[in-house]
């Protein structure tokens, strides 16, 4: 067993060494567009009470219909957070997808999943760089295969020590090349990630600090299982047509990680200019709850408000927003189901501008109880 152990290993070596090349302008361009872009976007990181390494939202994707519905589609895709955010850009389709998030730590974790997009030919390859798991020799008939199929490999396949030094090797080296600067820290940061992510699997969970409710959330596994509201999977590692539209995102440089405070008078106002430049309009904006944050502990809603307002946008632009449910009331919007503590919805900016300007959200309820657009 070690000894097939030690030559999947080899043979992922061997495999990341002669991976397809980007093309001889990719080469040239890539690095210096992208680590300037992410400059030019990006202000200093703040603080979030929670390592966010994957979401806790079991409801994101019950709102394939209402995204499809208001014909929210291509453009400038925005969105908070990891990687739930591929799927929403499978479902857009856009031109480019900003990662805005006020931790730079979700930057450096975008920089991981970049680093294995680039290489990683489907799903099963993805998940086993990044879950320390042995590339299986037959890798290339495995694109198409069903999910199930996907995470059975995963799930009864050991983790390979081998795999996981060879695997962080050369995704350091891509993440080097992008360009970022990096220091020590951040360096730290990232390989802290990818321990999670192999430490766990696909048991990798979201967790807050100071609060014991980790074992709540759903798992990495779940997350790629979840279902629009008819039921069927439509994760980006449940469908390879949504992989690979990702991934070529990714080798494209289309998918930029920004360091951005929504609330913010910097990162932004960057953005809106970038738009504007490009002549590209925000077609969906992922927030997931952090509304609520800025109406209830940081007084910075106005400021957001202000900041939305002045993004380019048009009727079909949405924003994408999660309700815990924590405040007694149940949304009507709110699926049952194991893990699911979250109501996921969109409302259009313009609605939501409207109902700013009359001063209609007192409160974090006068937003997520009104506004939505129903299935």
């Amino acid at each position: 067993m070690r000894l097939l152990r030690l030559t999947a290993a080899l043979l992922l070596v061997q495999w990341l060494a002669h991976a397809p090349p980007l093309t001889a302008q990719q080469r040239s361009d890539s690095a210096p567009t992208f680590a300037a872009l992410v400059a030019r976007l990006s202000e200093p990181g703040g603080y979030f009470d929670s390592d966010n390494i994957i979401t806790n939202e079991a409801s994101y994707l019950q709102v394939a219909s209402q995204l499809s519905k208001v014909g929210a589609r291509g453009g400038i895709y925005m969105g908070v957070g990891p990687d739930q955010n591929f799927s929403y850009i499978a479902l857009v389709r856009p031109a480019v997808a900003l990662m805005v998030d006020i931790r730079r730590d979700n930057l450096l974790e975008h920089l991981l999943f970049k680093s294995l997009f680039v290489v990683a030919r489907n799903r099963l390859e993805y998940l086993c760089l990044l879950l320390g798991k042995p590339v299986p020799q037959d890798i290339d008939r495995w694109t198409g295969r069903p999910t199930a199929d996907v995470l059975a490999y995963i799930g009864r396949t050991p983790t390979d020590s081998n795999a996981v030094r060879s695997a962080r090797s050369a995704s350091n080296a891509r993440i080097t090349a992008f360009g970022v600067p990096l220091d020590a820290r951040d360096r730290a940061t990232i390989d802290a990630y990818r321990a999670e992510f192999v430490a766990s699997g696909l048991d990798t969970r979201y967790s807050s600090l100071g609060r014991n409710n980790r074992s709540d959330y759903p798992s990495f596994g779940q997350l790629i299982r979840a279902t629009d509201r008819s039921g069927k999977e439509i994760s980006y590692l449940a469908e390879e047509d949504a992989f690979q539209y990702v991934r070529s995102m990714e080798r494209r440089d289309r998918i930029i990680p920004v360091v951005c405070n929504v609330a913010g008078s910097t990162a932004m106002r960057a953005i809106a200019r970038y738009a504007t430049e490009n002549n590209l309009a925000v077609s969906a904006f992922y927030l997931s709850n952090v509304e609520q944050y800025l109406i209830q502990r940081d007084q910075g809603f106005d400021r957001y408000v202000a900041n939305v307002r002045a993004l380019p946008h048009n009727a079909s632009s949405v924003i994408i927003r999660s309700y815990f449910g924590r405040f007694g009331q149940t949304h009507p919007l709110y699926v049952p189901g194991p893990g699911n503590v979250s109501t996921s919805m969109i409302e259009p900016i313009d609605s939501f501008l409207r109902r700013a300007a009359a001063r209609q959200i007192g409160g974090y309820s006068d937003l997520v109880f009104s506004g939505f657009v129903s299935p």
